[in-house]
């Protein structure tokens, strides 16, 4: 799909991911509503690019159903807010449980179904679903994170399905270790020597990518991540074990403590 002159609805772009997406996105030629939950951030990124800022909480099973109707028509939606929800299961309140699930899972099925009607009847559209390299492989201290990444890529590969008559793609971006700005970035846990990271610009790039070849999914992570990711999806116990000798509790803990005001 040409980006030039499209009309695109990026959710999340206050964080630094969504940042990187709308300048990457606004650097093709695309026309551009951006939404987030602060309106500080969003405002001035919004004038920056010269384009329209609608701020909304998409924990508000309302707000999600409502943004299709106020951003106009929509050729391109790139669903990428979501909350870190790391940590023990026995950690969180069901209000934080619902609260997660909505974000990352409820608000993106919900704004897909509302936006590919419309994609469906021009026969034309594209969506984006900004995942995470949890979506493949599962790991301890993120059950909750894993349940609605996993989740996603399940409702995006099989949406990419049923959309494909009507001309209207679907992507899945999974992101690693996000280096600068993001969940990761912001939690400030080390990684252990070996590991490599990404940026913000290199998911970005993955997007426009993917959704100017209408690519089914895209990893945006080293090799040795990406090869982890994919031992996770055949054999995870074996995938679980490795994590736990390579120190991986460490992280999810660390990830899970520097998150925690995020829920």
């Amino acid at each position: 799909m040409d980006l030039r002159g499209a009309n695109v609805l990026v959710t999340g772009a206050t964080g630094g991911i969504g940042q990187a997406l709308a300048k990457a996105l606004a650097d093709r030629g695309a026309r551009l509503v951006l939404t987030g939950r602060r309106a500080e951030v969003l405002e001035p990124l919004a004038e920056r690019l010269g384009c329209r800022a609608i701020v909304a909480d998409l924990a508000d099973r309302a707000t999600a159903e409502g943004l299709l109707d106020e951003a106009g028509r929509v050729d391109v939606l790139v669903a990428n807010a979501a909350l870190p929800a790391s940590g023990l299961l026995s950690e969180y309140s069901i209000a934080q449980i619902d609260r997660a699930l909505d974000v990352n899972l409820r608000a993106p099925i919900v704004m897909a179904k509302l936006a590919a009607a419309q994609m469906a009847d021009r026969g034309r559209g594209h969506l984006v679903f900004v995942s995470s390299l949890s979506g493949k492989a599962a790991s301890g201290h993120a059950s909750l994170y894993n349940a609605t990444k996993f989740g996603m890529r399940g409702f995006a590969l099989a949406l990419r399905e049923d959309l494909r008559p009507h001309g209207v793609g679907v992507s899945t971006v999974f992101p690693g270790f996000i280096r600068d700005a993001g969940m990761f970035a912001e939690a400030g846990v080390s990684l252990p020597r070996g590991v490599g990271t990404r940026s913000p610009r290199d998911v970005a790039r993955a997007t426009v990518r993917a959704v100017e070849r209408d690519l089914a999914e895209i990893d945006v992570a080293p090799l040795g991540l990406r090869i982890g990711a994919l031992i996770g999806g055949v054999a995870p116990v074996l995938s679980a074990a490795v994590q736990r000798r390579a120190g991986g509790h460490r992280i999810s803990q660390g990830l899970a403590d520097g998150q925690r005001d995020k829920r």
